[in-house]
Formats: C-alpha cells, sequence, structure tokens
C-alpha cells in the first residue's frame, strides 16, 4: 500500500502553495464550473494574501507526498468541537490510488489528536469521484448549501460529516 505522508505549509511557502492550488483547481474544476469560476476562486479564496488571512484565523495546510513526490494538498481547520476540512486536491497522477482515503484518515487521527468529535466538509455537488471517496470514507452528508462568494458566483456544496 502506498503510503501517504504529510508536511505543512509555512508561511514562506505561500506563494508556491497558491500557485499549486491553482493547477489543481483548475484541473479539477475547470470541465464543472468553467474556467473563469476557477480563476476567480484561486484568485480569491487560494491566493498568498488569502491563504496569509486563512492562517490567521487558525487553518493549517499541509502538502501531501507519496514517495517523494508531492501528491496534492489539504486544509484543516478546528471549528468548535469538529475539525473543518477545508481542502484536499490530490493531483491527477495521484487520483484512484487510495491516497485520499488514507488523507481522509490523517484528517481523522488531527480531529482525535486535538480531542474533537469528528470532521466536517463541503463538496461541490457535481463533483460525483470526490463525492463518492467520502462516502466510501464513511462520511455521512448531512445538508447542503449555496454560497455566494461575489463575482456572480455561488459554491453548490453537501455538507459531510464524520464521527470519531
Amino acid at each position: 500500500m502506498e503510503q501517504l505522508r504529510m508536511e505543512p505549509v509555512g508561511a514562506d511557502g505561500r506563494e508556491e502553495l497558491a500557485a499549486y492550488a491553482a493547477r489543481l483547481w483548475h484541473s479539477a474544476y475547470d470541465g464543472l464550473l468553467g474556467k473563469e469560476q476557477v480563476d476567480y476562486m484561486t484568485a480569491t479564496l487560494q491566493s498568498a494574501p488569502a491563504l496569509a488571512g486563512q492562517a490567521a484565523r487558525g487553518y493549517r495546510y499541509y502538502y501531501l507526498y507519496a514517495g517523494q513526490e508531492r501528491a496534492g494538498y489539504c486544509g484543516v481547520c478546528p471549528e468548535g468541537d469538529r475539525l473543518f476540512l477545508s481542502k484536499l486536491y490530490l493531483d491527477a497522477p495521484f487520483r484512484g490510488r487510495g491516497l485520499g482515503q488514507r488523507a481522509l484518515e490523517a484528517v481523522a487521527d488531527m480531529a482525535r489528536g486535538l480531542g474533537l468529535k469528528g470532521f466536517y466538509l463541503t463538496v461541490n455537488k457535481g463533483n460525483a469521484p470526490a463525492v463518492r471517496a467520502y462516502e466510501r470514507f464513511g462520511c455521512r452528508r448531512t445538508d447542503a448549501s449555496v454560497t455566494d462568494i461575489g463575482g456572480g458566483f455561488v459554491m453548490d456544496d453537501y455538507i459531510y460529516e464524520y464521527a470519531l
């Protein structure tokens, strides 16, 4: 079984993470949301300044590695008695190899280590592969939301929870 390693992204790595995130988001969402919305979302939600603002609010980002190769990234933030899994993206060559499931195990371990009751996440309703992956892991759909993110765009998501 392929090993997964997580390495924290520090303040000095935010520019690199923003560029990496934009590439992964375009790969994952251009066909679903369109390039214009993905450009807007990465500029407003995953730019280096946006990442700095999130870090000030308690968000932590991690690169995911399979062996020595960077495979993706994730972002988490404690919220009340749960951990919010804000981001989990794998680079295309690493999808379908079980790394997402191991990343979810690591997120559950983080929540457990913080003494939290579990984690929750939002996922685009049209992102069927991600929905299947979360359900396969044992996450339970609890709600849905439509969030106006400005620029004439919305995020149309399911909310999933995983209880420890």
